[in-house]
């Protein structure tokens, strides 16, 4: 068996937790391919060496005196190092920061040093193998992840090792300059590891047990997720679960490797199992609840509009033309209901409204502001009868207003809108009737 690890920046945020990931790369001869976050938060009021190396970088990109900060962030690995007895320096992997800093490298240069300083301490820790990302992973000319070149150079390269560290978070484009993935993008290195070394489990690592049914910070202790598909997954992820960036499914789930959500500082709990399928029964109905706030609605009627033809295709021509993402469309006889993310709408607002009755001359349209919206998901709902009425119940039983309704078609999820205000009453109102009501 082989497996690639991953390890958050909480997992890695000291010599003592460095310590902790030793021991649990090593109590496995599995534990192939470790991929390494930079380090994060040593205790609550503590900054991340990420947020640490932009703040550097944006005093270089402004042509002042960087010096005290990136002292303090080789500080930081210096104390690593030193607590980890390791006969090794990055003084000269610093000098080349510092210049490339000055040449303004660029701030995705910037942010992927925490995790290639990083790397370089793990695989010393380690005695395996480094590996520079920025020679194995790949975005072509317009920013974009190259996903096939990627495979093909990884796998090659991994197949020339035992054990290998490749750094989390970062790439390379055609003319060699840094390129990261977006904010937890660690997640997404260790997945595009998986796939090229075909191993055969890809564990994440990190602060908590696996998921967990919903937001912590809206139920107190909710329950774990035993097992949950990548469809489920990527379902919660969008909507605001945040575990696992929501892009780290896509390429094992070309291999069918599973994924296993893990807790560096409680090895033993058996975490989160993401798979493609499962005949597992889930342990309630629903799998899990997440959700986002900040959007608006925008509902345009018309008379007959359901016999206009090209009716949707002019109004969605709009949002496209103002560079509006949608997130859903709810439709009537006369009516559709647009719903976006209220940041990047306000500033268009008008535009959109113009363009709407120039090109669909509709009766009216009606903004509606400050709206959140929940996904209720689970593969169990779609064997289950009467799951959207608890839904509906147990909101009507609170007292909140539902503004919209829209179920795949898959029957895997279920999306609500409800005002903003009522966002964490709506929450606890589904988990309870779904979970509490089940303990």
């Amino acid at each position: 068996m082989k497996k690639v690890v991953k390890f958050g920046g909480s997992s890695l945020a000291s010599a003592e937790q460095f310590m902790k990931v030793g021991n649990i790369v090593r109590s496995d001869s599995s534990r192939k391919y470790v991929i390494p976050s930079a380090p994060g938060k040593r205790f609550s009021a503590d900054t991340k060496v990420t947020d640490m190396l932009y703040g550097c970088y944006a005093l270089a990109a402004e042509d002042k005196d960087f010096s005290k900060e990136l002292k303090a962030i080789k500080e930081r690995y210096n104390e690593i190092i030193k607590g980890l007895k390791l006969d090794m320096t990055l003084d000269e992997e610093f000098k080349v920061v510092e210049e490339q800093f000055k040449a303004k490298a660029g701030s995705d240069y910037a942010a992927s040093r925490g995790e290639f300083l990083n790397g370089k301490i793990m695989a010393e820790y380690l005695g395996f193998t480094f590996i520079d990302a920025a020679e194995v992973i790949f975005f072509d000319e317009e920013g974009n992840f190259d996903s096939e070149k990627t495979n093909d150079v990884l796998t090659i390269r991994l197949s020339k090792v035992n054990n290998a560290v490749v750094p989390g978070f970062y790439g390379s484009t055609p003319d060699g300059k840094v390129k990261t993935f977006s904010r937890g993008g660690s997640d997404i290195t260790g997945s595009i590891v998986a796939r090229a070394a075909k191993v055969d489990l890809y564990e994440n690592w990190t602060d908590v047990s696996g998921f967990l049914v919903t937001d912590p910070r809206i139920i107190d202790n909710p329950v774990p997720i035993e097992t949950i598909t990548y469809r489920e997954l990527r379902e919660l992820s969008y909507m605001g679960a945040s575990v696992l960036h929501e892009d780290a499914i896509f390429p094992v789930r070309r291999e069918g490797i599973p994924i296993n959500i893990k807790n560096t500082n409680a090895p033993e709990d058996p975490g989160t199992w993401i798979v493609e399928s499962t005949c597992q029964k889930p342990k309630y109905i629903i799998t899990g609840v997440a959700g986002k706030k900040g959007f608006c609605s925008v509902g345009i009627d018309k008379a007959k509009m359901n016999s206009e033809i090209g009716f949707c295709r002019k109004v969605l021509t709009v949002f496209e033309d103002n560079g509006i993402s949608i997130e859903h469309m709810p439709s009537g006889i006369d009516t559709m209901t647009v719903f976006v993310h209220q940041d990047e709408f306000m500033d268009k607002e008008q535009q959109v409204v113009s363009g709407i009755h120039r090109l669909a001359h509709p009766d009216s349209i009606e903004i509606e502001a400050d709206l959140a919206l929940i996904a209720v998901v689970g593969r169990g709902m779609k064997s289950t009868r009467g799951t959207a009425g608890r839904i509906f119940a147990s909101l009507a039983h609170a007292n909140i207003n539902v503004k919209m309704i829209d179920q795949g078609s898959s029957e895997l999820n279920i999306i609500i809108g409800v005002s903003n205000a009522d966002f964490e009453a709506a929450i606890k109102a589904i988990y309870d009737i779904f979970v509490s009501a089940s303990l």
